[in-house]
């Protein structure tokens, strides 16, 4: 082989290989790896419930609660407590009890009211006094100068009194007695006592005593308080008596 020869042939072998290599079929790249979605984290949920919602004072309450992905659990008024419980309460006014879950996916809330109803009044009564004894300590006899069934300015009190207390007892009716003390005649006295108790129902009428509550009679100076002859003693006899008319 000649030296033209010798240097073809590589030349055209070398062609033919790349040749062949140009016409490999090229492979496809790898597809990306896929990346997984973050996870989620779920939201707490909450359930408080009260037993039973409306109460007396001095009654019992129970309290329930659930909750779920909570990692703290607190109710007002009673602090910190465990993700689901049980607890008795004794409220003395009407109160609403609010739960806080929270964990890592937020925070929920729950709330029960309990309605506290105020005991019964207690009615005591103010004494022991029989309806007479009361009528005696409440109503009060009024005096007069001599001589006189004129109203003293110091029995308009005492006779306003009277009357509050015959407006909050009308059930009762009262006789009012005219007295007198032992100077004068029997006659005259009798006259006299009868125009003192008529001035005193006169005045308790005004006053909005009913008049058909009220019954006079005069004792003039026939039964007398106070038995002897110095003015003290007359003072006491000059008067208009109250009494329940039975």
């Amino acid at each position: 082989m000649n030296a033209r020869n010798r240097i073809l042939v590589p030349v055209v072998l070398l062609c033919g290989l790349m040749a062949v290599a140009g016409c490999k079929k090229k492979e496809a790249p790898l597809p990306p790896a896929t990346v997984a979605p973050p996870a989620t984290i779920p939201a707490p949920s909450a359930m408080l419930s009260a037993t039973p919602t409306v109460i007396s004072a001095g009654d019992q309450v129970q309290l329930s609660w659930r909750t779920t992905d909570a990692t703290s659990v607190s109710i007002d008024g009673i602090g910190d407590v465990p993700t689901v419980g049980v607890k008795t309460v004794t409220p003395t006014v009407a109160t609403t009890y609010h739960l806080v879950a929270r964990g890592e996916g937020g925070t929920a809330e729950a709330s029960a009211t309990v309605t506290v109803n105020s005991p019964p009044a207690i009615v005591v009564p103010s004494n022991t006094m029989s309806a007479a004894e009361e009528f005696k300590a409440s109503v009060h006899d009024i005096f007069f100068d001599y001589d006189t069934d004129a109203i003293r300015p110091d029995a308009q009190a005492t006779l306003s009194a009277n009357a509050s207390y015959l407006a909050s007892h009308p059930d009762i009716k009262i006789v009012i007695g005219g007295y007198c003390d032992e100077r004068g005649s029997d006659e005259y006295n009798l006259a006299l006592g009868q125009r003192r108790a008529d001035a005193t129902k006169n005045a308790l009428v005004t006053a909005g005593v009913a008049a058909t509550r009220v019954r006079v009679i005069s004792y003039g100076k026939e039964k007398p308080f106070c038995s002897e002859s110095n003015e003290a003693c007359w003072q006491q006899n000059r008067r208009a008596g109250f009494s329940i008319d039975q």
